[in-house]
């Protein structure tokens, strides 16, 4: 098994991302909640701080971590759900867990869950490939490139391919931040 091997087996999809949502899916299972409080916005936004901090101590396998300012917290939320629900993004999930569409409060925390799971993932993935990428010499970045093409490169789009695969090599480390998104596509399609 070469080195570029041993990395793509350790940002394996299920490796990373696939066990961090495994990780989110067994906090939103363990956060007690009342679905019926959350059509009071303070309290609404007292349930997604918490959870916040319930599914980030999961994901990192703390017990808990340091409270932060709640205007803070709330901050980040409101980021992770105007990312997740557009414009207003807070609101319309507020509107979401008032009504109980959707899945009501719930959908809204498993939505927020995998969206923190997905970048937690993402964020170990791009670890992982750094510390390789900064061990190598230039001569072993560019063999890496040569092994990826080789083994990977018929399943990339031909524009990345075509002549002498300069998009790839010029981007390698990008292109192995895509590699679990690709071999989770694969999986998908052989099922």
């Amino acid at each position: 098994m070469t080195e570029l091997d041993q990395l793509l087996t350790s940002i394996d999809p299920q490796k990373t991302v696939e066990e961090t949502e495994a990780r989110a899916d067994r906090a939103i299972n363990s956060f007690s909640f009342n679905e019926a409080d959350a059509t009071q916005w303070d309290v609404f936004r007292s349930h997604l701080i918490n959870f916040m901090r319930h599914i980030e101590a999961a994901l990192l396998g703390a017990r808990a971590l340091p409270e932060a300012s709640t205007d803070f917290e709330w901050g980040r939320c409101v980021r992770l759900l105007l990312q997740e629900y557009g414009q207003n993004g807070e609101k319309a999930a507020f509107e979401l867990a008032r009504t109980g569409n959707e899945g009501g409060l719930y959908g809204v925390l498993k939505k927020l869950a995998s969206r923190v799971a997905r970048q937690y993932g993402e964020n170990e993935v791009s670890a992982r490939i750094g510390r390789w990428w900064d061990q190598l010499s230039i001569d072993e970045k560019l063999a890496a490139g040569d092994e990826y093409i080789g083994k990977w490169g018929h399943l990339l789009p031909s524009e990345l391919t075509e002549g002498s695969a300069a998009r790839i090599r010029a981007n390698f480390p990008k292109v192995l931040e895509e590699h679990p998104r690709l071999v989770q596509r694969m999986r998908r399609l052989a099922r």
